[in-house]
């Protein structure tokens, strides 16, 4: 019947679809598992960069996360579970409404991005080499990983209150200062003429500026993405809904 050859090639698509997001999954687990253990040293250039370690990580997650999902919607397609199919609906369906809440919530807080919001920010809190304050040490990380300082250069730091009591000494925060090689453990060119004030020895370059510049290819891209990966997740509903109301 017409009817029956419809269900069989949806049974097949959605197998097929979800074949293929069950193989996407598998890799990105793979890479994400092969990043953390892996033992060639690669772990140590990504535990370096707190980005690239935490990006690791996502991946793993979004890894096991397809996988699961892969393979639940290509048992329900092959074994035409009910069962199995509504899961997968309501699986899909909780990520589609968390993607959703976490683009609404960007697209509210985005004025909370601005130049002015960071600047203000990092004046009232930065304390300079504080290690125990997470504050200061997530600025310090920022500054060494893109070789930047303060939010617009390093004139930010003349009037952060926190810093100049605890260091009233020095023009500018040891982060700031440029290093033979941009890491935690590079050597500095020269700190005590960048403590000083001397440009050639600083990174003047404002944060701000350089990671938009770093990250603008990144937000199209993740855009894109996104935009993809929802189109396919309402597809996957739709096959889905349908598969589970064309079975007995």
């Amino acid at each position: 019947t017409m009817e029956g050859d419809c269900l069989s090639c949806m049974k097949y698509l959605m197998f097929v679809f979800n074949f293929f997001i069950f193989l996407g999954g598998a890799c990105l687990l793979g890479i994400g598992i092969w990043v953390i253990v892996d033992p060639t040293g690669f772990r140590e250039i990504v535990a370096a960069n707190p980005l690239l370690f935490t990006g690791a990580y996502i991946m793993l997650a979004m890894g096991a996360m397809l996988f699961l999902l892969g393979f639940l919607g290509c048992c329900g397609a092959v074994r035409e579970n009910k069962c199995l199919l509504l899961f997968f609906f309501m699986f899909i369906l909780l990520i589609f409404l968390a993607e959703l809440s976490a683009a609404i919530l960007a697209f509210i807080f985005r004025e909370h991005l601005t130049r002015e919001y960071f600047t203000k920010e990092l004046k009232k809190h930065y304390q300079g080499n504080n290690e125990t304050d997470v504050f200061s040490s997530t600025w310090n990380s920022v500054m060494i990983t893109f070789g930047c300082c303060g939010v617009n250069g390093p004139e930010d730091f003349e009037t952060a209150p926190h810093f100049r009591l605890l260091h009233s000494e020095h023009v500018v925060p040891e982060a700031c200062c440029r290093r033979e090689l941009q890491a935690r453990d590079g050597a500095f060119v020269s700190k005590e003429d960048c403590l000083m004030g001397k440009d050639t020895y600083q990174n003047r370059q404002g944060c701000y500026t350089v990671i938009l510049n770093s990250f603008e290819t990144y937000v199209y891209l993740a855009g894109a993405l996104t935009i993809g990966v929802l189109a396919i997740e309402l597809f996957a509903m739709i096959f889905a809904m349908c598969l589970f109301r064309g079975i007995q």
